[in-house]
């Protein structure tokens, strides 16, 4: 834990403090490196964590529940949960929806780390507040003075950004539609004309020496199913054995 001594740090938080920051910086790193979005968003759930063990050793014990209970219990477990129901194909993510994005967001980071070695420097010469001296009154009376009163301004305008980062998703996200939707007759009708299928397609492996998402389903007349695989998977062909015993 740390000592409340301004300028010293205990063995143990010099510790804690290189090892998960290590931990922290590679999890930081997936999150841009990672080729899969669901494996980004683990990486950012592991930092995450990490970062609420940090607010514990610093004795903010609220503020670490609320990291771990809201941000990496809820927020991304609702990412992991949208991006296994819709999807993202490897060609998709390689777009560039807005153009200028990645230069925007470099410039950004750029100055967001120029921010935090300011801060960190200006703390350095300047001294900082010692726990017991900002957990005086509890932590949380502590943390509320200091979003509600000290930097209020800051908070509502993060805020406000959410907000607006929030609605730019949505417009971001929504498909307008183009074409007429079918009704139920329509769809049914389509399903009985010559090519269609009247009835629902087997899953991927069914049928197949394997049960594999990445092995297509074989129809009644024996040929593969090239629908019942993810156009995001490789498809795998697997030899199929006649009646005899032998590979046909």
């Amino acid at each position: 834990m740390a000592e409340d001594t301004p300028g010293r740090t205990s063995t143990t938080e010099a510790v804690l403090f290189w090892v998960l920051g290590a931990a922290a910086v590679i999890g930081a790193l997936g999150v841009i490196t990672a080729r899969k979005a669901v494996y980004s968003a683990m990486f950012l759930a592991m930092t995450m964590i990490i970062l609420a063990v940090f607010y514990i050793a610093q004795d903010a014990l609220f503020l670490g529940v609320v990291q771990v209970v809201v941000y990496t219990g809820a927020v991304m477990m609702l990412f992991l949960f949208v991006l296994m129901l819709v999807g993202v194909d490897s060609s998709d993510s390689l777009v560039e929806t807005i153009r200028g994005q990645r230069v925007a967001a470099g410039v950004v980071g750029v100055g967001f780390g120029l921010l935090l070695i300011a801060g960190v420097g200006n703390v350095s010469v300047a001294g900082f507040t010692g726990l017991a001296q900002a957990n005086a009154n509890g932590n949380v009376e502590g943390l509320a003075a200091l979003i509600f009163v000290r930097y209020l301004w800051a908070f509502e305008l993060t805020s406000a950004l959410l907000i607006t980062a929030a609605l730019g998703a949505m417009v971001l996200a929504h498909r307008e539609r183009f074409g007429h939707r079918k009704t139920q007759r329509e769809l049914a009708e389509e399903r009985f004309r010559p090519g269609g299928y009247p009835t629902t397609l087997p899953n991927p492996g069914v049928f197949a020496r394997n049960n594999a998402v990445d092995i297509a389903a074989r129809l009644p007349d024996g040929s593969p199913s090239e629908l019942s695989v993810s156009p995001s998977l490789e498809q795998r062909t697997v030899p199929v054995r006649n009646g005899r015993g032998g590979e046909a």
